[in-house]
């Protein structure tokens, strides 16, 4: 999935999606497509994970504002060992900036999860200590 293969197979599909384009206009936003596609895949990592941690410990209320931690720490964790594995792939290059962006797309998406669950929750739920 280097930039190399990715980038005659997104030109073939968007080409058929949406008529004729310019191939050096596309070789510009590759680069960003591919960079949406790592933001939109550490969200759902993150959300997944946070769903798993609350579907096996959401019952100890004394865990539960720890459970969007650990989905983050789970998502950058796994950042981390994909960039450097990433790195032993010689069309492939593994970056602390890469580790920085899905880290991030991942925080907020637990971020926007955390709000969304504290003004969906009941009472009791909002006033843990």
């Amino acid at each position: 999935m280097s930039a190399q293969n990715t980038s005659s197979i997104l030109y073939d599909l968007l080409t058929r999606l949406f008529g004729e384009i310019n191939f050096y206009d596309f070789l510009y936003w590759h680069h960003y497509l591919r960079k949406t596609g790592h933001v939109v895949g550490y969200a759902m990592l993150g959300l997944l994970l946070l769903r798993g941690f609350w579907m096996t410990f959401g019952d100890r209320r004394e865990w539960i504002r720890l459970l969007p931690v650990f989905a983050w720490l789970g998502t950058a964790f796994v950042a981390t060992l994909d960039e450097w594995h990433q790195s032993y792939i010689p069309s492939r290059t593994g970056t602390p900036w890469d580790v920085l962006l899905d880290s991030a797309a991942g925080l907020a998406a637990l971020t926007l999860a955390y709000v969304a669950l504290r003004r969906k929750a009941p009472a009791p739920l909002n006033k843990v200590t």
